[in-house]
């Protein structure tokens, strides 16, 4: 059985991306190994096939919620993995699956479960920093508030009379056909009451609820990363009278840092020593995340790319006490624009190291030799 790659793995974008981006994404990873551009090569041509798959699901808001709900499997049983059989899910059938999938989306699903407003999706850009120790952001959002003027009724009249919705009938459903889905959802006209008012409100026309800015008091935890969803239960849309409101989900995008990388909860810095610090061996200040400094002792011949580790000093883990640690990795710069005298230095020192650098350069000298021994064998 063929092991099947997350499409937005394939494409290289996260679970968040707009569709715009997602476009940006898919024309760059298919221009990358178009057929035409690597003639020959399977492998590209398995990769191109991937990548037109995982767009034809991602473009399409339908299929996407499908396949973020349910994986792969959402799209098994005799289509080709591009929107088929949705097998797998028990006797229910098809419109328990798209219940499931648009339920909450649409003000609830089928069985008398309860009505709600509509969710809100809000970014909030945090630097490293504030992932590594936390921090509480305000954040504009634009939903819709119970109206104030007839507080959540939409009506006009005191007595709030309503009559039987003539979009549903009553049912507070429809259903549309979409390509080979018969897609039912909440009416449009009544939200899913069945009824609508005689006298509707002039504020709100009726819905209850009246479009606001609001500002709202978002508590990111330490330790979040990149891409994390925090659900704030209650925060979304007003849905109207006898209708819980919708949530707010806000998705955390950690920016960049100009020094420090992270990895989980370790972070990694990366330290340049000028060529006599390695040779001779040294001590250098770096910054940690937390805004302190400390002291790591570099012994004489260290080389680029060692690894250096300070315990604890990385991030926190959520929901745990653990932490992750920091790692200092080396890189040795070689001098740019010697002066005479310092040329004449280094001259020294090559002829000082004489004809055997075997103690001095172990790993050149045994490249070097490895090199000889090849051409002697040929």
């Amino acid at each position: 059985m063929s092991i099947k790659i997350d499409y937005y793995e394939i494409l290289e974008v996260s679970r968040t991306v707009s569709s715009g981006d997602l476009k940006k994404a898919y024309r760059k990873q298919a221009m990358r190994y178009h057929p035409d551009r690597n003639q020959g090569d399977e492998t590209a041509e398995q990769k191109f096939k991937e990548i037109n798959e995982a767009y034809d699901v991602l473009k399409d808001d339908q299929k996407r919620a499908a396949y973020d709900r349910y994986g792969h499997d959402a799209f098994e049983g005799g289509m080709g993995g591009m929107g088929g059989g949705f097998s797998g899910f028990g006797a229910g059938g098809l419109g328990d699956i798209f219940d499931q999938m648009f339920g909450d989306m649409m003000g609830g699903r089928r069985g008398g479960a309860r009505r709600t407003g509509a969710d809100i999706q809000v970014q909030v850009e945090i630097s490293l920093t504030e992932a590594y120790s936390g921090i509480n952001k305000d954040v504009e959002i634009q939903t819709r508030i119970t109206c104030e003027t007839c507080h959540g009724t939409g009506s006009a009249d005191p007595s709030g009379s309503t009559t039987t919705c003539a979009t549903c009938h009553g049912a507070g459903k429809v259903r549309a056909q979409q390509g080979f889905f018969l897609v039912e959802r909440m009416c449009p006209t009544c939200h899913g009451s069945g009824r609508t008012v005689q006298n509707p409100c002039k504020t709100c026309h009726g819905s209850g609820t009246e479009a606001k800015k609001e500002t709202i008091s978002v508590d990111i935890p330490a330790g979040v990363e990149d891409g994390t969803r925090i659900r704030m239960a209650g925060k979304g849309e007003a849905g109207g009278d006898g209708v819980q409101p919708g949530d707010l989900y806000v998705h955390v995008a950690v920016m960049s840092h100009e020094i420090f990388q992270r990895d989980g909860a370790n972070i990694y810095c990366r330290v340049p020593l000028r060529m006599t610090q390695a040779a001779l061996g040294t001590e250098v200040e770096v910054p940690v995340i937390d805004g302190t400094r400390t002291k790591v002792r570099i012994p004489s011949g260290t080389q680029t790319g060692e690894t250096f580790r300070l315990r604890g000093k990385g991030f926190s883990v959520l929901r745990s006490s653990a932490r992750g640690d920091m790692y200092i990795n080396v890189g040795v710069e070689t001098p740019h624009h010697l002066t005479k005298r310092q040329r004449e230095l280094l001259e020294e020192f090559e002829t000082e190291a004489g004809d055997d650098h075997t103690k001095a350069n172990p790993e050149s000298s045994g490249f070097f030799a490895k090199v000889r021994d090849f051409f002697e064998g040929r």
